[in-house]
């Protein structure tokens, strides 16, 4: 006699005519599929307590994330911009690398810049779970770390701007 689809067998359990889990775990795949990345993605948080200790990416983030990247981004335009206003006084710039960006002139330099910058923080968002797993450093502090990195070294432009350099 065979058994119904909602019959359980002698074991108490669903018969595996009526499963319609396919046995793999769908969370082995840990980097989001980019349709989540460019529309509105499901995972904000890790969610179960066993998860934490593996490395995830998310495709939601908090608005003071956000916020913090709008500053970051900003902040390096102005960076960039009052290092073009002192060189054109007759300063040097100190980076190698941006040194080399300036040679083919200011264009190239804030593109460089501006891209560079953009780069480096969708690096620091992808990896930020795995930079807070290996460190005591929460992720949201990093981003904190980079704005007052890049507001003193505008503080220190701006002093040079209008005490030194004349």
């Amino acid at each position: 006699m065979a058994s119904s689809p909602s019959r359980k067998d002698i074991s108490g359990s669903i018969s595996d005519q009526t499963e319609k889990r396919s046995g793999q775990d769908r969370r082995t795949h840990q980097f989001p599929k980019l349709k989540y990345l460019l529309f509105s993605g499901t995972r904000a948080k890790v969610r179960r307590k066993e998860d934490l200790h593996h490395t995830f990416y998310f495709d939601r983030y908090s608005s003071s994330l956000f916020a913090a990247i709008v500053a970051i981004l900003l902040l390096s335009v102005l960076d960039a911009l009052l290092t073009l206003h002192l060189i054109g006084r007759g300063s040097n710039e100190m980076n190698p690398i941006m040194s080399y960006f300036l040679k083919y002139g200011p264009f190239a330099f804030m593109g460089a810049k501006y891209f560079l910058t953009c780069f480096g923080v969708v690096i620091l968002l992808l990896f930020r779970n795995v930079l807070r797993k290996r460190s005591n450093t929460h992720a949201q502090n990093i981003f904190s770390y980079i704005i007052c990195a890049f507001a003193s070294v505008i503080v220190w432009e701006l002093y040079l701007i209008f005490f030194v350099v004349s």
